[in-house]
């Protein structure tokens, strides 16, 4: 499983001056951009909210069950983001909500102006390899697991909306808020390339390069290979890759390494230095300390938790 980062939590508001119980809204008003915190105190189901922009919403705390038009339900919880084309009507139930315990989440409304600003200069200045497509949202990847870049530029937006006062303020969230739509691109862009890559090899080179990645990931992976199936130098498949997936080439196949192992660890009775130069790792110190830093805990700790 992914690891999940979290979205910094507002302190909640005493009931006394709440306006309801259930969807209780606070606006932080921007030029480019709206913060909603929303905070439910009672369990409720079926409550509707509509919004005339685009927004990206990031559960804080508790739990969504989240009913979207033409998709199936899904549960929403911490760590998880969910994006909306304007218009698109949410219909949510809160199964936990509790009067000291509220269910938290925020939504991030952009102006079309902040967005289109944005893709353009992106498509510009640093436009993608020519089989890669353009820089775009995607609406049909919806429900997005937060990674450390995406928790960090929506942190960042909470923090300053908590703590700067002044004119200033405005034009850090601007700032911040270009980031983060480069980062939401960079996180649906590894959300498409893990579910879609073989179906993209046929006619994409950064498909085809992840899939030779995925196929060999056991062995040593030659980068200069790898820039030869995107069809580009080593420096402008490192270049190209970073910019479209939000990691070099090397920390894709670390985090990708990483994922087998766990499966590994699950799966398997080998031992942890079997696992370890069976996944690609040429270092059982390295592939330790690089484990511990992406799941949190050390691969034995790991494997016994899974037995238990």
């Amino acid at each position: 499983m992914e690891k999940k980062y979290l979205i910094e939590r507002f302190d909640s508001k005493p009931e006394s001056s709440l306006l309801t119980l259930v969807e209780n809204r606070t606006a932080y008003t921007y030029e480019m951009c709206e913060l909603n915190l929303f905070e439910t105190h009672r369990p409720a189901e079926n409550v509707q909210l509509t919004f005339d922009h685009f927004v990206l919403t990031s559960m804080l705390s508790g739990k969504k069950v989240m009913k979207l038009p033409k998709k199936s339900q899904f549960d929403y919880l911490p760590g998880e983001s969910v994006i909306l084309p304007p218009g698109e009507t949410m219909n949510i139930d809160f199964p936990i909500a509790k009067q000291h315990n509220p269910t938290q989440c925020i939504a991030l409304t952009i102006s079309n102006e902040a967005i289109s600003k944005t893709l353009d200069l992106l498509n510009e200045y640093h436009p993608k390899a020519d089989s890669w497509g353009i820089w775009e949202i995607d609406p049909c990847l919806f429900h997005l697991t937060n990674n450390n870049d995406l928790a960090d530029t929506i942190n960042r937006i909470v923090k300053i909306t908590k703590n700067e006062n002044g004119k200033i303020k405005d034009m850090m969230v601007e700032l911040t808020l270009k980031e983060m739509l480069l980062r939401l691109m960079q996180t649906q862009a590894r959300e498409l390339f893990e579910t879609s890559y073989q179906s993209l090899a046929t006619n994409n080179s950064l498909g085809a390069a992840i899939q030779f990645i995925k196929a060999h990931l056991r062995e040593k992976l030659d980068f200069n290979k790898l820039a030869d199936i995107a069809c580009m130098s080593r420096a402008s498949f490192f270049k190209k890759f970073k910019e479209s997936m939000g990691l070099t080439p090397a920390q894709y196949i670390l985090k990708e390494r990483i994922k087998l192992a766990q499966n590994e660890l699950r799966q398997s009775t080998k031992t942890i230095t079997e696992i370890c130069f069976a996944c690609g790792f040429e270092n059982l110190s390295h592939f330790v300390t690089c484990f511990k830093q992406e799941v949190g805990v050390t691969p034995k700790l790991f494997q016994n938790s899974e037995a238990a």
